[in-house]
C-alpha cells in the first residue's frame, strides 16, 4: 500500500511539475517578448525619413545597451536598396531577417551568432514618404531569459523533492497510524489463538469496532455449528445404541424371530439416520446463506406429488403467485417442510386440505404459510409432544413418527417457527409455518 501510495504521489508530482514548469516558463519567455516588442514599438515611433531617402531615429532610444558593442542587445532597420541601419552594439555583424507576408510581429529563436543564441523579433513598416517596406529588428541575447528559466526549474525542482518527502512521510505515517487498529485485531486475534479465549473483549478504536463485532459473530455461529454438530453425532450415537444393543443381544440369545428383529431394528436405524441427516443438511446449507426458494412453486410441485397418492383428497392452494414469496431456505429442504406437512394433512385428514401461501402479507420478515386440514386435529395437550422423535398419535396408519420432528428442526435451523393450532374454516388441524424471507437486495 505504501508503494502504491508512493507511486501515486511521485506520478502527480511529476505531472503537475511538468504542467507548472510549461506555464511559468511561457510566462517568463512571454515577459521577455513583450520587452523586446516594447523596444521595436519604440523604434518605429521614432523612425522618420531623412532627405535622401534612408531612415534615422527622431530621438536615441534609451536603453545605453544598444550603444555597448556585443552587449546583447541590439537593433537594426532593413529596406531593399538602402544599407541597413544597425545598433552600435552590433558593431560589425548583421542581424538576419526571415521575409515574410505577416504584419504583425514576428518573433523567433536564432542561432546567427557563434556562441550566442538570440531571440529575435521583427516586423515590416511602411513610413511615411517611403515607398521601401523596412524591416524592424530587435534582438536580444537568450542568455538572461535562459538563466531566468534554469533559476525557476532549479528552484521548482528543489521545491517539489521536498513537497514529495514530505508527502510521503506524511502517507507514511497515515498508513502506520491508520493500521495501528489492525495491529491490535490482529493481537486479538493472536490471543484468541494462544490462549483459547472465544471472543474479543478487549477496548478497540470505534474504526474497526464493526469489524470486531462481526468476528465476535462469526466466532459465536461457528461455535453453534460445532455445538449443533456435536449435538448430533451424541444424539445419532444415542438413537443407534439401543437398537444396536438389541440386535446384539438377541444374536447372542440366538433368538428365533432374529430375521424380523434385525428388519425392524434396521428400519428404526435408518430413520434416525436420514432424520439427522436431514438436520445436517439443513446446517450446511444455512451457513452458505444463499439459500433461495419459491414458496407457491413448492408448495403446487408437492400438492401435485401428494396427490397421486391419496387421489381421494381435495387440494386448494391460495395466496400469493410465484415469484411474489421468496424465503431464504434451500429448495430440497423447502420441499421435505411442505411435503411433511401436506402428506400429514392428506393421511389424517378427512379429504380436505387448503394451502395458504403468505397468510400474513404485511409481515415483512416472515412468509406465513397455513396448512390446514378437515381431520380430527390433535388435542392442545398432544401438541407440543407431536414434534419429538417418534411420537405418533394414530398408530393406525403407517408411518415414522419422524415428520413434523423433522419440519421443526428443519425450520428452526433456518431461523423460522412452526406451531400446531385448529383450523376455523375446516375444523382439523392447522399448521403454521413462519419462513424468513428473502432480502430483495440479496436477490
Amino acid at each position: 500500500m505504501m508503494l502504491i501510495a508512493i507511486g501515486w504521489i511521485v506520478f502527480l508530482l511529476l505531472i503537475g511539475g511538468v504542467a507548472l514548469d510549461r506555464t511559468l516558463s511561457g510566462l517568463i519567455t512571454r515577459n521577455f517578448d513583450e520587452q523586446l516588442e516594447y523596444m521595436l514599438t519604440a523604434m518605429v515611433a521614432s523612425a522618420e525619413i531623412g532627405p535622401d531617402g534612408e531612415v534615422f531615429f527622431s530621438r536615441p532610444l534609451g536603453d545605453q545597451r544598444f550603444l555597448e558593442p556585443n552587449s546583447g542587445l541590439y537593433w537594426q532597420i532593413t529596406g531593399e536598396g538602402h544599407e541597413d541601419f544597425p545598433s552600435r552594439s552590433l558593431w560589425d555583424r548583421t542581424l538576419e531577417v526571415r521575409p515574410s507576408d505577416h504584419l504583425e510581429p514576428m518573433v523567433f529563436d536564432s542561432v546567427q551568432f557563434t556562441g550566442e543564441p538570440l531571440r529575435v523579433m521583427q516586423r515590416p513598416i511602411m513610413l511615411p514618404g517611403s515607398d521601401t517596406t523596412w524591416w524592424f529588428v530587435v534582438a536580444a541575447s537568450r542568455e538572461e531569459l535562459n538563466a531566468q528559466i534554469a533559476r525557476f526549474r532549479s528552484i521548482l525542482f528543489y521545491s517539489f523533492i521536498v513537497l514529495a518527502g514530505g508527502l510521503i512521510m506524511m502517507a507514511a505515517l497515515q498508513t502506520w497510524l491508520g493500521l495501528s487498529p489492525l495491529r491490535g485485531v490482529r493481537r486479538a486475534i493472536q490471543r484468541i489463538r494462544v490462549t483459547g479465549e472465544s471472543r474479543v473483549t478487549e477496548p478497540l478504536p470505534l474504526e474497526v469496532q464493526p469489524m470486531v463485532e462481526e468476528l465476535n459473530a462469526l466466532l459465536a455461529h461457528s461455535e453453534r455449528q460445532a455445538e449443533e454438530a456435536r449435538a448430533h453425532a451424541g444424539n445419532l450415537a444415542h438413537a443407534l445404541k439401543t437398537p444396536l444393543t438389541v440386535l446384539n443381544n438377541a444374536a447372542a440369545a440366538h433368538a428365533p424371530d432374529l430375521d424380523e428383529l434385525v428388519q425392524r431394528e434396521a428400519a428404526t436405524m435408518r430413520r434416525q439416520v436420514d432424520h439427522h441427516l436431514a438436520r445436517a443438511r439443513a446446517v450446511g446449507r444455512r451457513a452458505t446463506g444463499l439459500a433461495r426458494a419459491d414458496v407457491r412453486e413448492a408448495a403446487e410441485a408437492v400438492e401435485r406429488a401428494v396427490s397421486r397418492l391419496y387421489q381421494h383428497v381435495r387440494f386448494d392452494i391460495a395466496g400469493c403467485a410465484e415469484g411474489e414469496t421468496i424465503v431464504a431456505i434451500e429448495r430440497q429442504d423447502l420441499d421435505e417442510i411442505l411435503g411433511n406437512c401436506i402428506e400429514n394433512a392428506a393421511k389424517y385428514g378427512g379429504g380436505s386440505v387448503f394451502v395458504t401461501v403468505d397468510a400474513e402479507p404485511d409481515n415483512a420478515r416472515s412468509c406465513v404459510v397455513w396448512i390446514e386440514d378437515d381431520g380430527r386435529g390433535i388435542p392442545e395437550a398432544d401438541r407440543q409432544r407431536i414434534f419429538d422423535r417418534g411420537a405418533r398419535l394414530d398408530t393406525g396408519k403407517p408411518g415414522t413418527g419422524l415428520g413434523l420432528a423433522i419440519v421443526r428442526d428443519v425450520v428452526e435451523i433456518y431461523g423460522g417457527t412452526v406451531a400446531l393450532g385448529e383450523s376455523e374454516d375446516l375444523g382439523g388441524l392447522l399448521v403454521e409455518l413462519r419462513l424468513p424471507r428473502a432480502l430483495i437486495n440479496d436477490k
